[in-house]
């Protein structure tokens, strides 16, 4: 079953905002969901986005490109194949890649989406539990709700073998420092303090 969110945003003129399918938190300042449409971009706006993580081959429509360019959002395309007959493996390196840039919190707040926002969205946030050293069957519980009776084996295989290690290698090499708690949480030390920006065109891998 789908879940779209509803709500009304006194700062937002008092107007409703509606969230894409299947949108949720996964953690503070990451969030999942399916295509976010125009009809979405007030909602979008209201989470204050610095990134979008795209896990679809299919080029992103020009309006929404426009939209993200205008409020300073950066995609990054993943480009993970939907399942085909035979299904074909998730490419590791591709998730490693798409991980690499949700755990770095210069990108956040963040939102992952793919088409439905279930399976390759799924998938990526399974990987993610892993490294969080969620128990197995949390992680599937999580995939579950999301992807209902359309379980894909596929991607259950990707999260069960993803190999944590490496990612958890790049994180200490990122070398994060952070500085108390709350909003402070997302201030690093680094040798370069201002990071530029770029126009939000599709980074693809």
């Amino acid at each position: 079953m789908e879940m779209c969110l509803i709500m009304k945003a006194d700062d937002h003129d008092g107007c409703v905002l509606v969230a894409p399918q299947n949108f949720a938190m996964v953690e503070n300042g990451i969030y999942r969901s399916s295509f976010p449409k125009p009809e979405h971009f007030g909602f979008l706006t209201a989470l204050n986005l610095r990134s979008i993580i795209y896990l679809c081959p299919e080029p992103y429509p020009e309006e929404s490109l426009k939209f993200y360019e205008a409020n300073n959002i950066k995609l990054f395309q993943f480009a993970i194949e939907s399942q085909k007959d035979p299904p074909t493996p998730i490419p590791e390196d591709t998730v490693m890649a798409a991980l690499r840039v949700l755990v770095d919190v210069r990108n956040h707040p963040i939102l992952i989406h793919c088409k439905a926002g279930k399976h390759r969205t799924g998938c990526l946030v399974g990987c993610l539990r892993k490294v969080q050293n969620w128990c197995w069957s949390s992680v599937l519980e999580e995939y579950q709700k999301y992807a209902g009776l359309k379980c894909r084996q596929r991607d259950m295989k990707c999260i069960e073998t993803f190999d944590t290690v490496s990612l958890r290698q790049c994180l200490l090499s990122i070398m994060y420092r952070y500085l108390g708690y709350g909003p402070n949480r997302k201030r690093l030390l680094y040798g370069e303090e201002n990071v530029q920006t770029p126009k939000p065109q599709a980074t693809k891998v």
